[in-house]
């Protein structure tokens, strides 16, 4: 399976939840590439960064930020079981080259009123992709919800019957994230029983269940 977590606003906790994501499958015994394809280069630091602290490779990290992502990224995921792409905000050639190369595309988002979400331009993109892939499946995911969840849940009923829709699977505004990233390390790393680390755990949950695979 390919994923990738594309939005068009930066911020929003796109490289966070891919290299999680990866890490979780990883430790699962999934052989993971994660494409690092955000020209900040935030997936390739992480990875510097944990190689410095001497810590053991748990899946690759490739930054590939040229718009032929969706000729390399299938030819990547011949080698291994999933691809995560941690997608590049306001890019719209390797944007839509990412959308092409997708299995299922994640829209991280954090819990506001839906305008605030994603820009009319990220879900005309989407649209456009469909005519190539109209297998394509996206979805939603809150992100940084905070301990007040009323409007997290507020915004996940009307998403109930929006396409794309929203997982149920949320992920808190924890400092465990922050934390991590700064370390080269996962949340699941810490402890498995955090709360961080049982987010990422059910996300990736939920993403299996949704049945995706390589179509063409």
């Amino acid at each position: 399976m390919i994923v990738a977590f594309l939005n068009q606003k930066g911020g929003v906790g796109k490289t966070t939840l891919a290299l999680n994501l990866a890490g979780e499958w990883a430790v699962r015994g999934k052989r993971v590439t994660l494409i690092d394809a955000d020209p900040q280069g935030s997936a390739l630091d992480w990875s510097q960064q944990r190689e410095h602290e001497g810590l053991p490779r748990l899946f690759g990290v490739i930054g590939l930020t040229r718009d032929t992502l969706h000729r390399e990224a299938p030819e990547l995921a011949m080698n291994v079981d999933h691809v995560v792409i941690d997608g590049p905000p306001r890019v719209a050639g390797l944007m839509r080259s990412a959308l092409l190369a997708a299995d299922l595309v994640l829209i991280p988002v954090q819990p506001s009123p839906l305008d605030g979400w994603a820009s009319a331009e990220m879900l005309a993109l989407l649209r456009e992709a469909r005519i190539y892939r109209p297998g394509l499946a996206a979805r939603f995911v809150l992100n940084r919800c905070g301990a007040r969840t009323v409007l997290a849940r507020e915004t996940a009923e009307t998403l109930v019957d929006h396409d794309p829709p929203v997982l149920s699977s949320t992920i808190g505004q924890r400092i465990a994230f922050a934390a991590v990233a700064q370390s080269g390390r996962l949340v699941s790393e810490l402890d498995h029983d955090t709360p961080a680390a049982r987010e990422i755990a059910a996300l990736v949950e939920e993403i299996e269940r949704l049945g995706i695979g390589r179509t063409a």
